[in-house]
């Protein structure tokens, strides 16, 4: 049985799993809850998932090796396997690092959202977080689900569940602009929030492409203009 991860950077304990999803190895110590994590303990923790975390981002997660992570940060074998009983464990931690950095970044964003020009500032400002990237590496997340999508269902439900709570603060944008007044009452604002989500994440892709913003621009402006079709004359 596989206990989730939640966006307080716990780690993920693994019983009964026989062999890791990518490499197919068997997992040390499995089973076996680690012990409490001293100063330096999560020091050598945080520093092998932050460089996992860079590989993956440059290579993804296919092309990353444990190996890869241990040359990286000098870890020895034994201490990555103290952290990360196998590859497994190590993905699901980055997906969970990479979660609590957009999410904490989006409810920042997002949470005083009640006007249009409330939701062109959070445009405005992925719109410059593309830019100054040129587009490099897409959405943290998004790439990660594409890469791991068709091959591993628990990343796939993993990667599912922290869209469901990004996708969750757009609505929760969209409602207070419904309940001040700002967007039509009966606007269905789920629905407008699936569009935004998916106007951000085509953004990501073709700014990827392209190494230009121009993409990320238009699509969330064509985004922006049919949720602003809804607005109130007063809005």
């Amino acid at each position: 049985m596989r206990l989730s991860v939640s966006l307080d950077r716990s780690v993920r304990l693994y019983t009964g799993v026989p062999t890791c999803r990518y490499c197919h190895c068997v997992p040390e110590d499995k089973g076996q809850r680690s012990p409490r994590l001293t100063a330096r303990g999560a020091a050598t923790r945080a520093r092998i998932l932050q460089a996992a975390d860079e590989l993956i981002l440059v290579h993804g997660v296919n092309r990353t090796r444990l190996d890869d992570v241990r040359a990286a940060t000098g870890a020895s074998k034994s201490q990555l396997y103290h952290h990360f009983p196998d590859k497994d464990a190590l993905v699901d931690a980055v997906i969970a690092r990479r979660a609590e950095v957009i999410l904490e970044r989006e409810t920042a964003l997002l949470a005083r959202v009640d006007s249009m020009r409330g939701l062109e500032r959070w445009r405005d400002a992925a719109v410059n977080r593309v830019q100054l990237r040129r587009g490099a590496h897409g959405c943290g997340l998004g790439s990660l689900l594409s890469e791991l999508a068709d091959q591993d269902d628990d990343a796939l439900l993993s990667l599912s569940r922290h869209f469901n709570s990004w996708q969750m603060l757009m609505k929760g944008a969209l409602d207070r602009m419904q309940s001040n007044g700002a967007l039509r009452s009966g606007v269905d604002t789920e629905r407008l929030a699936t569009g935004l989500m998916a106007a951000l994440q085509g953004g990501y892709l073709l700014s990827q492409a392209s190494h230009d913003a121009s993409p990320m621009e238009a699509s969330l402006n064509m985004a922006l203009e049919h949720i602003s079709s809804y607005a109130t004359q007063a809005a």
